[in-house]
């Protein structure tokens, strides 16, 4: 059994369209770096603490060893994390961070079952036109970049400012699905 260790609708649509059977296990595992912690290091420890929390838990209910993916999704400017806008200030902070730039996506993975932990992490780099002011404006008042790291989604209304990507579009959504097929089809560690 697979178990997703997100409540992301995304993640769930991503897995779902790539074919697989899953179920939806959320973590609450708090999402804040440590003090001078790299993009990197942030979401692969991430991702590894969500499915270990979760496989705890189902492990303890006497069912069969889940097999628990896990994942978490940030944007990186220069090696700074930015993580979901915290208020609509904060989300237009971000955006002028990000207007006229390239930055990157950094999703980490990790997939736990009773014999192997398994955790990687994919980049893209993500090239924004330069916004003006009021365009930062329009897109805050949609709510749409509310809960995205980077105060964005790709998927949705700021792809008319996005003009060039170099790595996988759907890490940029949320879960390299590519990636995650390729745990799911790796033989356990031993």
């Amino acid at each position: 059994m697979l178990v997703l260790a997100s409540a992301s609708p995304r993640r769930r649509e991503l897995l779902a369209q790539a074919g697989y059977s899953f179920e939806v296990h959320p973590s609450h595992t708090p999402e804040d770096p440590y003090p001078n912690e790299n993009p990197i290091a942030y979401v692969t420890r991430l991702a590894r603490e969500k499915a270990e929390a979760v496989f705890a838990e189902l492990s303890t209910k006497g069912s069969a060893a889940p097999q628990v993916l896990g994942a978490d999704t940030t944007v990186a400017l220069d090696d700074h994390i930015l993580g979901k806008p915290e208020s609509p200030a904060d989300a237009a902070r971000m955006l002028r961070m990000l207007s006229g730039r390239t930055h990157r996506v950094l999703t980490g993975v990790a997939l736990i079952n009773a014999t192997s932990i398994q955790v990687a992490a994919e980049s893209t780099a993500v090239q924004f036109l330069t916004l003006s002011d009021e365009e930062i404006g329009a897109y805050i008042a949609t709510g749409e970049p509310m809960d995205k790291a980077g105060a964005y989604a790709i998927q949705g209304r700021a792809a008319r400012w996005i003009p060039r990507i170099e790595g996988c579009y759907f890490n940029v959504v949320g879960l390299p699905i590519a990636l995650v097929s390729s745990l799911l089809g790796a033989r356990p560690a031993r």
